[in-house]
């Protein structure tokens, strides 16, 4: 199993949780290092991975998201410079754990995990995937894993239906049609989340739908004439969404074999340094042992 975990989830939510007076010997803030840290050992003691990586968003400004369509995630504010700091620690902090990192420039973290899921899957190894974003459910193969470790709730691929309305290979479909106000891409005018599930229901994919424009008016659902001309008019933009919603699976990557994601034995130097830089106590660096004296094991 190789886990692949969505870095900016964790931080993020560490960012807005931990107090951001939790600081370093020189007084800048590593709240967001700090809740990080406390939830990968953790990851790390219980799962037990063999096989891991961590994903990191390094650019929500110029990926080639942006090029399709350039108001793409316009609608956020910048990170903090602060933040920005912090996520190099993380990255920084996977090292000395033995934990494989990638960031991209010009891709996101969701489209790492989706190359490497892919390469995962053509070498025999089933992935869990660790996040809580949505997108990143349409990855899922009939042995892989969607791990909300927020919330602790584990789906396998029958579930995700059950959860979201679509199996997983639809949900690119199920954002582009309704669109994604998070990451500012525009979907169809008049098109909700029942309705998105609707039509996929009946006709099956995105595709299957603007192919079926004059039926669509003929469900039996409410507005439904309004929504056969939505779709007509906003077919490109249908479309459109759809490059923007689907997770590019084969991103170049510095990766020749999955023995390159294998779990490493912390650097207990390294840790220590960086413990002592950041002012962290002791869990962090007792953790750190016990993974190590596992891995001696």
């Amino acid at each position: 199993m190789l886990y692949l975990v969505d870095a900016s989830v964790f931080i993020f939510r560490a960012w807005f949780s931990v107090p951001v007076d939790v600081a370093d010997r020189d007084g800048n803030p590593v709240n967001a290092v700090l809740g990080f840290a406390r939830f990968l050992a953790e990851l790390l003691e219980k799962e037990s991975p063999r096989h891991i990586a961590v994903a990191f968003d390094e650019s929500l400004e110029q990926g080639y998201r942006n090029e399709i369509y350039p108001p793409y995630k316009a609608n956020r504010e910048p990170a903090p410079v602060e933040l920005k700091r912090q996520f190099a620690l993380c990255q920084d902090l996977c090292a000395a754990l033995g934990v494989a990192r990638y960031g991209s420039s010009r891709y996101e973290a969701d489209d790492i995990i989706g190359t490497l899921a892919t390469r995962a899957r053509a070498a025999g190894l089933p992935v869990t995937i660790v996040s809580r974003d949505k997108d990143l459910t349409q990855l899922l193969s009939s042995v892989d894993v969607y791990w909300d470790a927020v919330a602790d709730v584990r789906y396998g691929y029958d579930d995700i239906a059950e959860r979201f309305g679509v199996v997983p290979e639809r949900m690119a479909d199920f954002l582009a049609l309704m669109g994604d106000a998070v990451d500012n891409i525009p979907g169809v005018p008049g098109v909700g989340r029942k309705t998105a599930q609707t039509l996929l229901k009946h006709f099956h994919t995105l595709d299957g739908v603007l192919d079926s424009i004059d039926q669509v008016g003929k469900l039996k659902f409410r507005n439904a004439t309004f929504v056969a001309e939505s779709l007509r008019e906003h077919r490109e933009t249908a479309l459109l969404s759809r490059r923007l919603t689907s997770i590019a699976c084969d991103m170049p990557l510095p990766i020749s074999r999955m023995s390159e994601l294998r779990l490493l034995p912390p650097d207990l130097a390294t840790l220590d340094t960086f413990c002592e830089t950041q002012n962290f106590g002791r869990l962090l660096r007792d953790q750190a042992r016990r993974l190590h004296s596992r891995h001696a094991a």
